[in-house]
């Protein structure tokens, strides 16, 4: 039982940093009607921002305590990541507007080139590390209850909290507040949205902001954990499946489907993967690299809209 607990642990704590990543998609595809290809490439820069300024505040200003260095880098970095987002809509979306979505697809493509472009040309193209304090090691907690407790580790831990208070605020954002009301009624119908006064350009630019500060929050976590580094940009495909489960139009979708892709893949690498190597004389290992994505493919052959998405959904 606790080496089950264990497995169910590390799952859900996997599953907060899939729904922070799957919220980035869901926001901006709610708000335009497009699947932000950009996604990945807003992780990486913005933490490839906050790893810089990181090292290059305390040069520059002597300040030498970690906190206040990180602290200080990340607003720098949420402050250039609200610029990106003005930037997108101003010079983009903007002349987009009523475009086939299509249109709207590759334009997202050319941000995510952009901005990886970009961000090796401000940055660097080496791997650097953010060190937000987060401890590494593993701790053993229920001893008592289970023979050898259950292994916990502190640093997914912690970011499984920060990305679950990070999916609660949002979720409040746009049920309790005006500005979230306007941006559902952005998202279920956009001309009659504009007929009762409400900006569609500006709601953009709000819904890009919120998303440069998910992709912030979650390059930090992802950099804390595995440094930061161009691949990182493809952190936004772990995330695919989640959004095909919960549905591209659902904030408590993208949380449903974490939920399920991350308790799934440790499972299925810790139950099933000895049941297919013996079954089958393989050589183990990696089903967690691929059981989501075919998952998510069955998926689509029975509910393509997914758990909590819209049938018929009209596109800008």
């Amino acid at each position: 039982m606790g080496f089950f607990l264990e497995i169910l642990l590390g799952g859900l704590m996997a599953c907060m940093l899939y729904s922070l990543v799957a919220l980035g998609f869901v926001l901006i595809f709610k708000a335009s009607g497009v699947f932000n290809f950009a996604q990945g490439a807003m992780v990486l820069f913005a933490a490839l921002a906050m790893a810089r300024f990181a090292e290059w505040i305390p040069a520059w200003t002597g300040i030498s305590h970690p906190v206040l260095a990180n602290g200080l880098a990340f607003i720098i970095a949420g402050a250039i990541m609200f610029a990106v987002a003005w930037l997108v809509e101003r010079l983009v979306l903007r002349h987009l507007v009523n475009q086939e979505g299509a249109t709207l697809l590759m334009a997202t493509l050319g941000i995510a080139y952009f901005l990886e472009g970009m961000g090796q040309t401000l940055f660097g193209s080496n791997i650097y590390k953010i060190d937000v304090g987060m401890p590494k090691d593993p701790v053993i907690a229920f001893e008592s209850t289970f023979p050898g407790g259950i292994l916990i580790n502190k640093e997914d831990l912690i970011a499984a909290v920060i990305a679950a208070t990070l999916v609660a605020l949002l979720s409040l954002f746009f049920q309790k507040t005006s500005t979230g009301r306007a941006l559902r009624a952005v998202a279920d119908d956009h001309q009659a949205a504009q007929s009762i006064g409400i900006p569609l350009n500006r709601m953009w630019v709000v819904v890009w902001c919120v998303a440069g500060v998910v992709a912030l929050v979650a390059g930090m976590i992802w950099g804390s954990k595995l440094g930061v580094q161009f691949s990182l940009s493809t952190v936004a495909l772990r995330a695919l499946p989640v959004v095909i489960l919960g549905g591209l139009t659902s904030v408590p979708g993208a949380i449903l489907g974490g939920l399920i892709i991350g308790v799934g893949e440790k499972m299925a690498e810790v139950f099933l993967g000895p049941v297919m190597v013996k079954m089958f004389d393989l050589a183990g290992g990696g089903i967690e690299n691929w059981f989501a994505y075919v998952l998510a493919l069955l998926f689509l052959l029975v509910r393509p809209e997914g758990l909590f998405g819209e049938k018929h959904i009209d596109r800008v």
